[in-house]
């Protein structure tokens, strides 16, 4: 019987992946074929999606992107058996796009059945566990801290730390809550780990548990993912089944189990102390700190509060060893980074690879330039926070500190694309506006100093009091840095900042053009 591959994946889902599902099901009933329809994640080609892979002898064999339209002409064509097609991108390993990353968290996203544990086990799946309770806990937040790995949601903090500040302190209840509001623009590599590669995150959360002493995991995931819920919700229950959450996980004598929550859409909450607010059942603003989540988290206790990232990256850590990740990466950002390229783009996707990789490279080369063929003007890095980074700095290697020199952020790793067409001082009202509406409220600067930016922004755009405004708007913005509470209104300068540094002639377009 053929496989047939086709993701379940929401890019997918959105581009008609359901509805190609159905129809080559039908075709190959009525044309007689046995087949075995899988639903895999995506492998991050989205400009390709829905992409249909057929299992050959020479390999998985792509065909995209797809449209049920499509379906008799593959039949015809002798897909099942890797024919030549229009829409035959060959052996998807063997693609371009595949062939230049170095997959680690992602080596088995779109690769295997997200539900099935037999072939997440036949995938290597589950081997960092079972070293996990070789080692011992004390043994496996060492190698942890070894490996560099460092939290993906934004702030860069080292995972290992974390996990030791949680780990030493008194045995009682402690809990593992991964964070994935996934909120920011640009974003969704979250969301592609959870549809094709549930079963990791759930393996990493178990270590964290075993190596902290909790016994219970937590999931925070935003509202707008209804096919992520779907998806985890059955791939936790499958893990059960197979023994692989629960009491005496495998005979361990350790007892681990997940629960997913589903926010209510709040961005706010993707920071980690209004997040575990929220999963209280409270309204998601933010906490004071100290103390720190690590020692007073959920229900007032010590509680490790990582990304989805960071956490479905801990079993191949400890499968392969701290050293095979530290001896990725440069500098102080070790490993690699799944990197989710979107905006005005050739080839928009998911391309992990090593950090260090020129800014330049990744827009001009892997993403392929411009949709519309026309220049850059700049790249937003980090989500709607980040900051919009000039071509002048496409040299700009990709890890945190080269990043930070430049008063920029990776935060999660998205890169939004802009061509010369785009005017900055509108994206700098976009920034300061998202703030204020997204604004838990709880402190002064971030809830007054964003909606008074909108205002002086505007002042700005209608040639009025220019250069004074403009220097309103940079000591709004040193304001909101430094005595926000928590990164959203610490951060929500950085956009504006950038665009007053980089592209000041856009700010001064409205006054000149009232002048004349």
């Amino acid at each position: 019987m053929t496989k047939i591959y086709i993701p379940l994946d929401m890019a997918a889902v959105a581009m008609g992946a359901d509805r190609l599902a159905a129809a080559v099901a039908k075709e190959a009933a009525a044309r007689g074929q046995q087949v075995e329809i899988v639903r895999n994640g995506s492998r991050g080609m989205l400009w390709l999606e829905p992409l249909i892979e057929v299992e050959t002898p020479a390999g998985r064999v792509g065909y995209g992107p797809a449209k049920v339209k499509d379906v008799a002409s593959l039949f015809d064509a002798g897909f099942l058996t890797g024919g030549a097609h229009a829409l035959s991108i060959g052996v998807v390993e063997e693609h371009p796009w595949m062939k230049r990353q170095n997959r680690f968290t992602f080596v088995r996203c779109g690769v295997i059945d997200p539900l099935s544990v037999a072939d997440y086990e036949a995938h290597d799946g589950f081997k960092g566990l079972k070293r996990a309770f070789e080692i011992g806990s004390a043994a496996i937040v060492d190698e942890v801290a070894k490996s560099g790995l460092r939290g993906r949601g934004g702030a860069g903090f080292p995972t290992g730390i974390k996990w030791k500040t949680v780990a030493d302190c008194a045995p009682g209840q402690k809990y593992v809550v991964v964070n994935a509001d996934e909120g920011d623009s640009g974003t969704f590599a979250d969301r592609m780990i959870m549809e094709g590669d549930p079963l990791s995150l759930i393996e990493g959360m178990t270590i964290c548990g075993y190596a902290i002493g909790a016994s219970k995991g937590y999931v925070y995931l935003r509202s707008e993912y209804p096919v992520v819920a779907k998806v985890f919700q059955a791939a936790i229950e499958k893990a059960r089944d197979a023994g692989w959450l629960g009491q005496n996980i495998k005979g361990s004598g350790f007892d681990f189990d997940v629960e997913l929550r589903i926010g209510a859409g709040a961005y706010v909450c993707g920071e980690e102390t209004s997040l575990l607010e929220s999963l209280e059942g409270k309204r998601g603003i933010v906490r004071a700190k100290p103390p720190l989540p690590a020692h007073v988290g959920l229900f007032g206790k010590p509680t490790v509060v990582n990304n989805v990232l960071s956490m479905a990256t801990v079993p191949m850590i400890l499968e392969k060893g701290a050293k095979h990740y530290a001896d990725l990466g440069v500098g102080r950002s070790r490993g690699t980074m799944p990197l989710q390229i979107a905006g005005n783009v050739k080839f928009g996707g998911l391309f992990e690879t090593d950090f260090g990789i020129p800014l330049g490279t990744i827009v001009n080369d892997i993403a392929g330039g411009t949709r519309t063929g026309r220049p850059v003007k700049a790249v937003q890095v980090g989500g709607p926070l980040g900051a919009y980074v000039p071509v002048s700095l496409f040299d700009l290697p990709f890890d945190y500190e080269a990043f930070a020199a430049k008063d920029s952020l990776i935060g999660h790793g998205g890169l939004v694309v802009f061509d010369d067409t785009i005017d900055m001082l509108w994206m700098a009202r976009f920034g300061m506006e998202f703030c204020a509406i997204e604004s838990c409220g709880k402190c002064t600067p971030c809830r007054i100093g964003s909606t008074r930016g909108v205002e002086t922004i505007d002042k700005i755009r209608n040639g009025q009091d220019v250069e004074k405004n403009i220097e309103l708007l940079k000591d709004l913005c040193h304001t909101m840095k430094f005595g926000s509470l928590c990164a959203l209104g610490g951060f929500a300068p950085y956009p504006v900042e950038s665009a007053l540094r980089h592209f000041p002639e856009d700010f001064r377009k409205s006054a000149l053009e009232a002048a004349e």
